[in-house]
């Protein structure tokens, strides 16, 4: 049986299987994104950002199709895989425009006298390892920026997403990119670590699991390759006792739910002030009972089943747990019979320390609701968890928001706003949730060489 494999979650059906490469298939592909660096590393700054607009502009072309790709593969709902194909043009749009001026030279003081600048180019081949739940704005925030630097791209894909991998590799290819420019690889683990050992790779970038990430990180550590790592995330959803209830309940729920809550940045930590904290729940489940569960191909349907059935039942182990030491189930609670990997909407209470609930990431259609008095309280339970993606805070006072904002432990902040995703804003966060950023003029830089050049006279 093939690793790759599309197998739709919503049925629970193999439509199509992908052979893995062989060893001779990989190393041509490092040979042949190796040869062409050297070539892509000297174009001229307006040939990358052609090229960027052009693929921009197939992925406009073909967005139907390339939104169908993804509902079938991960199970993404057909009006959310849309939205995805539009983000993801705006990342090429946005350093196709804005990557010449990203890349000009920074002229340095020198005590001494003469002049020195700072040079940005590519540094080589770079490794991409990306993951199945947003298949095509992922792959986008690496090998966007990193191709206007002029480094070129080995690609490797989740195993359920080899046709979006395909579909990618064809687009880059009809849109004119230099052969070796971007390379699709469907590559084992055990290739995978032999390719960021290998001399020509450069840096690897993993957006996953934090298990994957402390296994890439350890190879990569290993032979002295930098990593960009943006992992898991447990974000906390801040309500303080004087926010628009009605409004931050909305938000909470298509902050949690987006995507079939299988989204690092997803609100999974819901942390509401005691004294409007029963107005909240009201709200906050009302939303939730109103969410349209059903075929992922249908355009009025807002959650679909989970990526696999594998997911889905560690989902319901997690869920069970909870429960099983005294967790109260406000909404769902359990996956839903029939075929497929769908699991009900579900809001959970009185989670407590002891539950996997708890310290773990939820990725799936899990609320977790906490009730606090006080900002300080509020804030110890938001920095609580071993990660620290982002967090939202809802409230008024602007002042009070960004006193707060300080004290929390997270790369990104939102204020009266779900956590969200932008090509110009950096993404990434702190403590287990990875190092690094991607998108902004932040992900240009994370694969450059800044060289330096001094001269007088």
């Amino acid at each position: 049986m093939s690793v790759y494999a599309v197998t739709n979650p919503a049925t629970g059906i193999v439509e199509a299987t992908y052979p893995s490469a062989t060893d001779p298939d990989i190393q041509a592909a490092l040979a042949r994104a190796h040869d062409a660096f050297g070539t892509w590393n000297t174009s001229a700054i307006a040939t990358r950002a052609a090229l960027l607009d052009r693929v921009a502009d197939l992925y406009e072309e073909r967005r139907d199709e390339l939104a169908a790709i993804i509902t079938r593969e991960m199970g993404k709902p057909i009006f959310q895989s849309g939205k995805e194909i539009d983000i993801t043009v705006s990342i090429y749009r946005y350093y196709a425009a804005n990557g010449e001026k990203f890349l000009q030279d920074e002229q340095l003081e020198v005590a001494s006298g003469g002049t020195a600048v700072i040079r940005k180019e590519g540094v080589g081949v770079l490794l991409g390892i990306m993951p199945w739940n947003f298949p095509y704005y992922q792959v986008a925030r690496f090998a966007a920026p990193n191709l206007m630097n002029g480094n070129t791209i080995l690609l490797k894909h989740a195993p359920q997403c080899p046709e979006s991998a395909l579909a990618m590799e064809r687009i880059f290819a009809d849109a004119g990119a230099p052969a070796g420019a971007y390379v699709n690889v469907f590559a084992t683990n055990d290739q995978v670590a032999d390719v960021i050992a290998d001399p020509r790779i450069q840096g690897v970038s993993l957006t996953g699991s934090e298990r994957a990430g402390s296994a890439v990180a350890a190879i990569a550590g290993a032979n002295l390759k930098k990593v960009v790592l943006e992992l898991g995330g447990s974000d906390p959803f801040l309500v303080l006792e004087d926010a628009n209830v009605k409004r931050a309940a909305k938000q909470a729920m298509a902050g949690r739910f987006g995507n079939t809550g299988q989204a690092c940045n997803a609100a999974k930590r819901i942390i509401v002030d005691a004294s409007v904290y029963d107005e909240f729940v009201e709200d906050f489940t009302g939303a939730v009972a109103g969410i349209k569960v059903g075929d992922p191909a249908h355009p009025e349907t807002f959650l679909g089943p989970l990526s696999s059935a594998a997911a889905r039942d560690s989902l319901a182990a997690q869920v069970q747990d909870a429960i099983d030491k005294g967790a109260t189930v406000l909404a769902g609670g359990a996956p839903l019979q029939g075929d497929g990997s769908f699991f009900a909407p579900t809001v959970l209470a009185d989670v407590t320390e002891e539950m996997r609930a708890y310290t773990e990431e939820l990725f799936g259609p899990v609320a977790v609701l906490y009730k606090v008095s006080g900002d300080a309280q509020a804030v110890a339970l938001a920095n609580s968890s071993a990660y620290g993606l982002g967090a939202s805070i809802q409230t008024q006072d602007m002042d009070r928001a960004h006193s707060i904002a300080r004290q929390l432990e997270v790369g990104m902040v939102s204020i009266n706003q779900t956590s969200g995703s932008a090509a110009e804003l950096p993404f990434g966060g702190v403590k287990r949730s990875g190092v690094g950023r991607e998108l902004g003029k932040y992900g240009m830089e994370e694969f450059v060489n800044r060289k330096l050049v001094t001269f007088r006279g």
